[in-house]
């Protein structure tokens, strides 16, 4: 039995849909995901799920237990703010102990817990800080040990590394799934930012408009985006449109069909399109064997190991390849090239 189950979930202010017909289910000790841009749902998915909210339609069901009109301090669920939400006049300590001296739990055991957890998250130095005295890595971190501090069945994230800086993100993302998969405890975490999300779940749903478009492995959703908009959010994409003939896809900068990948249900005609990740696509002064569609170098972007070349075709067709750094020295702005990718990299997409 998957510990949590979201059945045809819906929620609407006013006449805007928030979340519609949305089913998903998160199994026991699941890192998990919740993707999309700004204004999808996803944060109200999570206040739905913590019982924030009231559904319309629907059923919440948490280990069994239908949840869905029981109220949220009753819920086997903590939840982790992207605010962080401490409270300024506790110290450290004071914050990770306060929900548990709610409960009543007894003073040693509640001391002890306190402890486990700050030495959990590398805070044991920090007990008596106050919150203003901290950095924003530090906050984050002891926000996380108080929402663990319960051993909640289910532990709720709402954008947990926005407020830190890109290195201090990266690091924190690897020490978030690193206590993750030591204490067990199901995660599900909200976010707009892809490499958070393909970097620390094990499963992504990706919502759009209110509704799920897409859930797998980061893998799934990263190599076969089911639809255009997937695509496109998740990750670089370089999208060809055409209609389909017997031998592929045409388009007006090739001299013949792009070859498609084999066993797709599409028909003669269809207009569809093709994705490709920078990464798959190859580079070269001379036409190589196969397919290979002519362009001119734009410009080059050096990122360290990594460098972005940006494309285009003589009818205006935007394409960027990822090379690396040292494969990339050798090219300069203007100067005519030839792109081509094994047809298997490529993804036909009909929505």
């Amino acid at each position: 039995m998957a510990l949590l189950e979201i059945v045809a979930a819906s929620k609407s202010f006013a006449t805007t849909e928030a979340v519609y017909q949305v089913s998903l289910s998160v199994e026991r000790g699941e890192f998990f995901a919740l993707l999309g841009p700004s204004g999808c749902g996803k944060t109200t998915l999570l206040r739905l799920i913590a019982g924030f909210e009231t559904l319309d339609t629907g059923r919440i069901v948490i280990d069994g237990d239908d949840m869905t009109e029981v109220p949220p301090y009753a819920r086997p669920v903590n939840m982790m703010f992207q605010s962080y939400a401490l409270f300024p006049h506790l110290d450290v300590a004071g914050n990770v102990a306060f929900g548990l001296k709610q409960e009543g739990m007894e003073r040693r055991r509640r001391d002890a817990r306190v402890a486990e957890m700050l030495a959990l998250v590398q805070m044991s130095d920090f007990s008596r800080r106050r919150p203003h005295e901290l950095s924003g890595g530090q906050k984050q971190r002891v926000a996380l040990a108080r929402a663990l501090a319960k051993m909640p069945k289910l532990l709720l994230l709402d954008e947990p590394l926005a407020a830190l800086d890109r290195k201090l993100r990266e690091e924190t993302r690897l020490e978030l799934t690193g206590i993750q998969e030591r204490v067990g405890t199901t995660f599900v975490v909200v976010t707009h930012d892809q490499e958070e999300a393909l970097g620390m779940a094990s499963r992504i749903a990706v919502m759009n408009r209110g509704r799920l478009v897409q859930t797998g492995s980061p893998a799934d959703i990263y190599e076969r985006p089911n639809s255009r908009f997937v695509a496109d959010f998740v990750g670089a994409v370089n999208l060809f449109e055409g209609a389909l003939d017997a031998s592929g896809l045409a388009i007006p900068d090739a001299d013949r069909p792009i070859p498609l990948p084999g066993a797709l249900r599409v028909s003669p005609g269809m207009r569809v399109a093709l994705a490709l990740r920078p990464e798959k696509l190859s580079l070269s002064p001379e036409h190589p064997a196969g397919f290979a569609l002519a362009a001119t170098v734009q410009s080059i972007g050096y990122q360290g190991g990594q460098s972005t070349v940006h494309l285009a075709t003589a009818s205006g067709l935007r394409l960027r390849a990822h090379l690396p750094s040292h494969a990339a020295q050798g090219l300069a702005r203007g100067a005519a090239v030839w792109a081509s990718w094994a047809p298997a990299d490529a993804v036909v997409l009909t929505e």
